[in-house]
């Protein structure tokens, strides 16, 4: 299978260097970081150290070139031909501020690289999510307002010894909304928001994780005030002295020491905001990095009303203030996640209505919408035949009820058990605190 990495990625490569050629660079510059994601993934699995080498020297060249076009659409300037002309490969996309009045007018060409390779992590749209779309976590929420908004907004609050936060820790059972928390930060805050997977770390440009962290944490210093989000934060800092655990990782995570150890001082503005599932599993000086650890649990009553809203919508619906309380009440111990799956099940029930039915009444206005046979005016028909009869656009489907709500929890079970919650309890009266 691995094979079709070679082939994708030279597929890839052939398209960027045509797009080049012919002035479309934005083109270009895609199908050239498409390339070396399969190149990337090709060298994952490569035994032959000859191909392994050619490989390489491929990807150093299109990074090389893809670096070129990116630095200079972002500043605005004309694109240099390919192999020609003055390259622009060293120049950064943020300018960092030079120490002393002074700097160098080029950056190091392997600096540059390793940039490139993060730039995929800034998170340069808005995810739309709000303060007020995250039902609860009253707790969690104001603290990373203080962290976050409040040193942007009111400068002047954070003198002498009062400074921002600058770690989070969001643990808790999986689905609570530990992401979506961090989304609403990225809306919320006028900052630079870097988001990390562990795969962005450990994967990407042959092994060279530890100078990636590096950088990481120096782009967000350049681009301060910053957010830098890990998620499964657990998947790179487990616990050191496992017999598990390879030497990338060990670099990994002392590079992490290092750099979390520095945030904060000289005034950076960065934030670090971390997730996971599993709280124990991290390596002990990891977590004492962590200034804030926030404990994100199940929904509550209020919360679980909040999110069956949310998550309907502005979609059709005879729902009342009392049918949202009773759905709370029967989904004790559903997760966020789980109730967003239930809710994605009930907008599907109008649709089985309509294929299931064989009756069929038509309104005043042309529309038709499904009926029992003893309605008035009921006439047997199917969708399939409405449809023949090209009236299928005429079709409307039914509100959401009630009882659609109670078909689909009939068959839905939460996926969290109490042993996941008490592992999470525990956790939180050692180390953590209530979200």
């Amino acid at each position: 299978m691995y094979s079709n990495f070679m082939e994708h990625g030279m597929e890839y490569a052939k398209q960027a260097v045509k797009e080049d050629d012919t002035g479309n660079y934005s083109n270009a510059l895609k199908l050239y970081m498409n390339a070396l994601e399969y190149f990337q993934a090709q060298l994952k699995y490569e035994k032959n150290q000859q191909i392994v080498k050619t490989i390489r020297e491929r990807c150093m060249g299109y990074l090389r070139r893809a670096e070129e076009i990116r630095a200079v659409l972002d500043n605005g300037g004309s694109v240099p031909a390919p192999n020609g002309g003055v390259s622009v490969a060293a120049q950064p996309k943020t300018s960092p501020k030079p120490k002393d009045g002074g700097g160098k007018d080029k950056e190091d060409p392997e600096q540059a690289k390793l940039k490139a390779g993060l730039d995929s992590i800034i998170i340069r749209e808005k995810p739309n999510v709000k303060w007020s779309d995250v039902a609860g976590l009253e707790n969690a929420k104001q603290a990373l307002q203080e962290a976050v908004i409040l040193p942007v907004k009111f400068p002047q609050f954070f003198t002498g010894k009062r400074k921002p936060w600058r770690a989070f820790l969001l643990y808790g059972p999986p689905g609570t909304g530990k992401s979506y928390l961090a989304k609403a930060v990225a809306t919320e805050a006028d900052s630079t928001f870097f988001s990390v997977s562990s795969s962005d770390l450990v994967s990407k440009w042959m092994g060279e994780s530890e100078k990636l962290v590096s950088n990481l944490f120096q782009m967000a210093r350049d681009s301060a005030p910053s957010i830098i989000f890990i998620d499964e934060i657990d998947s790179l800092c487990g616990q050191r002295g496992e017999g598990n655990e390879s030497e990338a990782s060990r670099r990994i995570k002392t590079g992490l020491l290092v750099q979390m150890q520095g945030v904060g001082s000289d005034d950076h503005k960065v934030l670090v905001l971390a997730a996971t599932n599993t709280p124990y599993a991290l390596d002990q000086a990891i977590r004492r990095r962590f200034d804030k650890r926030i404990y994100i649990p199940l929904p509550d009553l209020k919360a679980r009303q909040h999110m069956f809203k949310v998550h309907l919508g502005d979609t059709p619906h005879n729902l009342t203030e009392s049918d949202f309380e009773k759905l709370a009440q029967k989904t004790e111990g559903f997760s966020g996640s789980d109730i967003s799956v239930c809710v994605k099940d009930v907008l599907f029930e109008p649709v089985r209505k309509i294929q299931d039915a064989e009756y069929f009444m038509e309104s005043s206005d042309g529309m038709w919408a499904p009926c029992e046979p003893e309605q008035r005016g009921a006439i047997k028909i199917t969708l399939q035949e409405l449809d023949a009869q090209e009236l299928a656009s005429k079709v409307l489907l039914p509100p959401i009820t009630r009882a659609d709500f109670d078909k689909v929890l009939a068959r839905q079970k939460p996926t969290v058990s109490k042993a996941d919650l008490e592992v999470h309890e525990r956790f939180t009266k050692e180390f953590g605190e209530e979200g």
